[in-house]
């Protein structure tokens, strides 16, 4: 078995384990606290790093699965005419597609997408390198999201850097990322109280959840801004 084909089997291992779970909905207090401040962090930095307004970017999500993030960034201001998404499983995207069918979207390798060169102001990742154990499907999924980034473009990563309880993942460290984006600029970001501690904490206290992720020693992810270095991306 290929790494595609263990992540096809994981997924659908998780959507029947999970079929009937208010886990990852925004119903259970500690997502809804991940999310909210996911969201908060994501706004920060567009801010920070100049990207916004949005409405004039062409923005790509490469494993964008039912849609959610896709929603956040049609409310962020992409027009639903220049926000993309690329899915490999088959039921995913036609959830997406349901939930979402005014956007362009299509079910595909994201190693191998049908977009042209220089496509795109920026291409997201949200948790699916890590999803990918094999290094060369890394890298293949890395070499073309800088293909159809344009010029001056950025890929924006929202990634765990550690994940010790699920071995189906692999952490997306700075090492690693800077290994897979080379010749490229990163800013990294420590985001996101480590799921385990806020499905604790929240339910107790909202605020002294905030309160630790803000102090980041506890948050499991990053948000990386990756800014290639030459006008050539491919």
């Amino acid at each position: 078995m290929d790494d595609i084909d263990r992540l096809r089997a994981e997924y659908a291992g998780r959507a029947s384990r999970l079929a009937h779970s208010d886990k990852y909905s925004l119903f259970d207090a500690a997502n809804l606290f991940t999310m909210q401040q996911r969201r908060r962090d994501v706004i920060a930095l567009l801010k920070r790093h100049g990207l916004t307004p949005l409405a004039d970017k062409c923005v790509l999500e490469i494993g964008c699965g039912t849609g959610g993030v896709l929603i956040e960034w049609l409310q962020y201001g992409v027009r639903p005419d220049c926000l993309y998404g690329v899915e490999l499983l088959p039921q995913r995207i036609a959830q997406a597609q349901r939930l979402l069918s005014h956007l362009p979207l299509i079910q595909g390798d994201g190693r191998h997408t049908a977009y042209r060169d220089s496509a795109f102001d920026i291409v997201l990742q949200f948790t699916v390198l890590s999803s990918i154990l094999d290094r060369d499907v890394q890298q293949a999924l890395a070499n073309e999201m800088l293909r159809v980034l344009k010029p001056g473009g950025v890929i924006l990563s929202y990634d765990f850097w550690l994940n010790p309880t699920n071995k189906q993942t692999v952490g997306m460290t700075k090492r690693r990322l800077r290994g897979l984006f080379p010749d490229s600029t990163l800013a990294f970001y420590r985001t996101t109280l480590a799921p385990p501690m806020a499905r604790r904490i929240v339910p107790v206290s909202w605020l002294a959840a905030t309160l630790l992720e803000k102090f980041a020693l506890f948050n499991s992810h990053y948000l990386a801004v990756i800014r290639p270095n030459h006008p050539n991306n491919s």
